[in-house]
């Protein structure tokens, strides 16, 4: 009896050192629109593979700065698709690895349920205070919002009620917690299950600025990680591309 437990103790030992040994971690610098997804993805990633990530949040502009200039990031979810081209003309990336996970969408929100109304006529509105929104040299989703402001003629007038935060993430927190009336966000950020959670929306129609392609990337430090290997190959499998979907992507 000592012997057989001995056995199955040494047999449990080996396979847990193996599945260790197996398991690796990825660094992996994710924009901040893609917060919520993100958070899914990497519980699917480690309980099918074992693998995990080590997540940063932010704006694209920002992380390309910063790997260029080599931080240590393993793979780059962009809200863009031209700072993962620039990388990849660069020789930062793996040759053949950038592809697009989503399309993003840009609302006018609110966490009134009264607030935004179904045309955003409620930014042509005198009661208006505060419009917060990214900083467009360095957040794609914040540049969007420009061209949107911009081609509704009402840039000039909204300029003096405008609140710039350093991504999409601050962009939105500026608007829950009151200290913008409405904000130009993306819908991920407020939808949970395919619905709205909280407040009114505005989707804005996408002939009001240009197409946000969101692409990803293997970088050259993550060439020889499993786990950034495969949170690649994750991205592109049918179960995960609904899961993106329902946070309001395209693809």
């Amino acid at each position: 009896m000592r012997r057989s437990f001995a056995r199955l103790s040494t047999l449990m030992f080996a396979l847990v050192a193996q599945t260790g040994a197996w398991a690796a971690e990825a660094q992996v610098a994710v924009a901040a629109n893609f917060t919520e997804p993100i958070k899914a993805i990497a519980a699917v990633l480690e309980k099918t593979t074992g693998h995990t990530l080590k997540v940063s949040l932010g704006a694209t502009g920002a992380f390309y700065t910063q790997i260029k200039n080599g931080a240590p990031f393993d793979v780059f979810l962009a809200a863009d698709d031209e700072r993962p081209a620039l990388l990849e003309r660069e020789g930062l990336t793996v040759p053949n690895t950038r592809f697009t996970y989503a399309t993003g969408k840009l609302v006018l929100w609110s966490v009134d349920p009264a607030r935004v109304d179904a045309q955003g006529d409620v930014l042509k509105s005198p009661a208006l205070r505060k419009v917060s929104f990214a900083n467009p040299k360095t957040a794609p989703y914040g540049a969007a919002a420009v061209q949107v402001m911009e081609r509704m003629g009402l840039a000039d007038a909204l300029k003096p009620k405008l609140v710039q935060g350093e991504s999409i993430g601050q962009a939105f927190n500026f608007v829950k917690t009151g200290n913008a009336d409405v904000g130009f966000v993306a819908m991920a950020q407020v939808l949970q299950g395919g619905k709205l959670k909280e407040g009114s929306m505005w989707v804005i129609p996408q002939t009001h600025y240009d197409t946000i392609r969101q692409d990803a990337v293997l970088l050259k430090r993550g060439e020889q990680n499993e786990a950034a290997k495969a949170l690649l190959k994750l991205l592109q499998s049918p179960n995960i591309k609904d899961l993106i979907r329902s946070y309001g992507y395209d693809l």
